[in-house]
């Protein structure tokens, strides 16, 4: 037992490298992408440590390259829900009682495998495994979930370290417990940081963890748990479980002993979890933590005063970068009829040069959507606006699911600011634009904050500083990340805490310490040096 205040590295954001023609990392990640492509992967169940295998495997799919043969995973049973919960409770006890610095320790390592020998190979995952171009790969597997490791732990000394005031004779003291009992980590597909950040980020604080990664990213998600392992993470703190929702979820979610869960994907899917959990609210023994981000109608809100090259750039990146498949996505902007001719000319100018394909191909600015699902629901919206009256599309609009699930670019011109894509979330490379006349700037703004019924991410772009202030204060309960003259994507842990509230999520924040704060008990323990020994109070004299 240490006798010491120990103070972690102080944490800053890792650098992103840009794979340049002829750099050392870009030849270093072609490696990678090769190595990886010539292996077939037999990805097990893990709990307590054990792998396990079943006769229930699925595919292990490239978005940009169905022909590609990745291998298989393993989808957990109810059977394995029960082991699953035996090994985090058995687990549980002496991963709470070890100390701080030794949890620390193991995610620190992990950052730096991450950060460096295992750099290549993780965003290679990422690419090939879910569709990412190489900086969109970068930026999400190498760097950002470097960051949220290294920031977590930091964050820790800082939670463990804020105490209460004392009076005198009295020594007030605060204990940091983890929960009682399992935390279910549900992730996505479309981060591989925040598939890496919902189980380790309990972890960090003590609980033990069942993790069910998304179907569509097993392959890098099962990297991270064998970085994690080879960096020392014992057995049962984490259990490893690939399998469908409705297998996993039911049981999870009524048992006894669930503590927290720690969930990023769609709104409706989170309702459930609340309304499930509800409905099991008897069965607790503490009432469940529940922390989620889900979804997202992100806006961009243009003033005339606006750098427009700047503004045509944002909207780009925003709408467009991984095919639109973030929450935080650019998916519907209001431009003032003043700038809109020269905007439009410079957009669509801009848009005709994107290249998109398969990932491997690294001048590709664009890639395939995740899925045939959803493939399927984006094009649903686009034929929808290609069949509106109210709608016209000035920029791509046409798809191809042969070797990959590719879908243009497409923006949208709206005469209706409540058009259905302007209203409810696609998650895909579609972008709908509202022109609004100059002087209906107010009007405009109420109809941001009533359109959807999300509040994740948005963005004004002016010059005018009375404006900003004017649309910030406004939009104040809109968005939860809130950028001025900067795409409405791209928050980095540490700078930009990320989350939203309204039926984006509840808004705890990843990337800082009131996430963390959620993965624990506090007890206040006061010791009082000088008793009294008698009961009367001196006003009684």
């Amino acid at each position: 037992m240490s006798n010491s205040i120990q103070i972690p590295p102080i944490p800053k954001n890792e650098s992103i490298k840009n794979y340049q023609p002829g750099s050392i990392e870009r030849k270093m990640l072609e490696k990678a992408i090769l190595d990886l492509t010539s292996k077939k992967f037999d990805i097990p169940i893990i709990i307590g440590g054990r792998e396990y295998r079943t006769q229930n495997r699925e595919k292990l799919c490239s978005p940009s390259d169905n022909s590609r043969d990745l291998g298989v995973y393993h989808k957990a049973s109810h059977e394995h829900i029960d082991l699953a919960i035996e090994a985090s409770l058995k687990a549980s006890e002496k991963w709470a009682n070890f100390p701080w610095e030794e949890r620390a320790s193991i995610f620190l390592k992990a950052a730096e495998m991450i950060s460096g020998s295992k750099r290549y190979l993780l965003n290679a995952a990422t690419m090939i495994g879910q569709g990412k171009t190489c900086y969109q790969a970068e930026i999400d597997s190498a760097c950002e979930l470097t960051d949220f490791l290294r920031f977590n732990v930091y964050y820790i000394y800082q939670i463990y370290s804020e105490q209460p005031n004392s009076s005198d004779g009295i020594w007030n003291r605060l204990e940091y417990q983890p929960l009682e009992g399992f935390v279910f980590a549900i992730t996505p597909f479309n981060f591989t940081a925040i598939a890496g950040n919902l189980p380790t980020a309990p972890a960090m604080m003590g609980n033990c963890v069942i993790w069910k990664p998304a179907s569509s990213a097993v392959l890098s998600s099962y990297l991270i748990y064998c970085i994690l392992k080879e960096a020392g993470l014992p057995d049962g703190v984490i259990n490893f479980l690939p399998s469908n929702s409705s297998v996993i979820a039911p049981k999870l979610l009524s048992h006894e002993k669930l503590a927290g869960i720690h969930f990023t994907g769609s709104t409706e899917v989170f309702k459930t979890i609340w309304k499930t959990v509800g409905e099991n609210i008897e069965k607790y023994k503490s009432y469940p933590r529940i922390v989620g981000e889900t979804g997202g109608k992100d806006f961009l809100i243009a003033h005339s005063s606006c750098n427009i090259k700047a503004l045509s750039t944002a909207m780009i990146r925003g709408a467009f970068e991984y095919q639109g498949q973030k929450c935080s996505a650019l998916s519907r902007a209001y431009i003032p009829a003043s700038i809109w001719k020269e905007l439009k000319e410079l957009l669509l100018k801009e848009l005709s040069t994107i290249k998109m394909g398969d990932v491997a191909d690294f001048s590709n600015f664009m890639s395939a959507v995740i899925d045939k699902a959803s493939f399927d629901k984006i094009t649903e919206y686009i034929q929808y606006a290609k069949n509106s009256v109210e709608s016209e599309i000035i920029f791509g609009g046409n798809s191809n699911n042969g070797l990959g699930n590719f879908i243009e670019p497409t923006v949208i011109l709206t005469k209706n600011p409540k058009f259905k894509t302007m209203q409810e979330e696609i998650f895909g490379p579609v972008l709908t634009i509202y022109v609004y006349e100059d002087d209906k700037l107010d009007e405009v703004l109420t109809l941001i904050d009533s359109t959807s019924i999300y509040a994740l991410t948005g963005a004004v772009f002016a010059n005018d500083r009375y404006v900003v202030d004017t649309i910030s204060s406004k939009l104040k309960h809109a968005a939860g990340n809130f950028y001025i003259n900067d795409k409405p994507t791209g928050a980095v842990v540490g700078q930009q805490p990320f989350g939203g509230s309204r039926g984006s999520g509840t808004n705890d924040k990843a990337g800082s310490k009131v996430n963390l704060l959620r993965w624990v008990n506090m007890r206040t323990i006061k010791e009082n040096f000088l008793p009294p020994e008698d009961y009367r109070y001196t006003h009684m004299s």
